[in-house]
């Protein structure tokens, strides 16, 4: 018997179960940490937190009556040889009207280049009531040498927004993209990558 009056034994096996607890709650925050950016891009999707717009399919059944500013930024990535501006720098839009407005980008290199377009809402709470029923950041864009195209955003204010108090001295809502080149992988083929959160 040792000290404690406890014989070797259980202590052998308490220290075993003890050593296994822990390397079991390492390996489960290993996991968490994994997965931390998939579940956050997820709440920051369900939320709009983080200025993350939320997708919509169709627009809202009714109208509000609150008229929001709704200002238009447009930038380009370090080492993206593109000009993007949005042909109407703001709106005024009432919440649960649906609006289309367009962007302009052009290439301005000599050879073909494709680029995807991340985009945030600001400030930051409006991203929730900011929903996209059509948009040109769900997909990447390729454009040819010294082509130009207009891309369409389709969205509208959710009505909701006039009822939540966080958002009653908010009078404009930015909506900011920026394009960054997509490389092409080691194969020659454009790597795939996630849809934005």
């Amino acid at each position: 018997m040792n000290l404690q009056g406890v014989p070797p034994a259980p202590i052998f096996r308490r220290q075993r179960l003890i050593a296994a607890l822990a390397g079991a709650a390492s390996l489960a925050m290993l996991g968490l940490s994994f997965a931390a950016v998939p579940l956050y891009r997820l709440y920051c999707t369900a939320t709009g937190y983080a200025g993350t717009p939320q997708v919509a399919k169709l627009p809202p059944a009714s109208r509000g009556i609150r008229d929001i500013s709704v200002r238009f930024d447009a930038n380009v990535a370090p080492g993206l040889a593109w000009k993007f501006d949005p042909e109407t720098p703001a709106i005024k839009l009432r919440t649960g009207e649906t609006a289309t407005i367009f962007y302009k980008v052009t290439n301005m290199s000599d050879q073909a280049t494709v680029a995807r377009a991340m985009f945030n809402v600001s400030p930051d709470g409006a991203g929730a009531y900011f929903d996209k029923i059509a948009c040109f950041c769900f997909s990447e864009q390729k454009l040819g040498p010294r082509e130009t195209l207009e891309l369409p955003v389709v969205f509208f204010l959710d009505p909701a927004l006039e009822k939540d108090a966080s958002m009653a001295g908010v009078e404009a809502i930015t909506l900011s993209y920026t394009f960054f080149v997509v490389k092409p992988s080691s194969s020659g083929v454009i790597a795939a990558r996630e849809k934005p959160f």
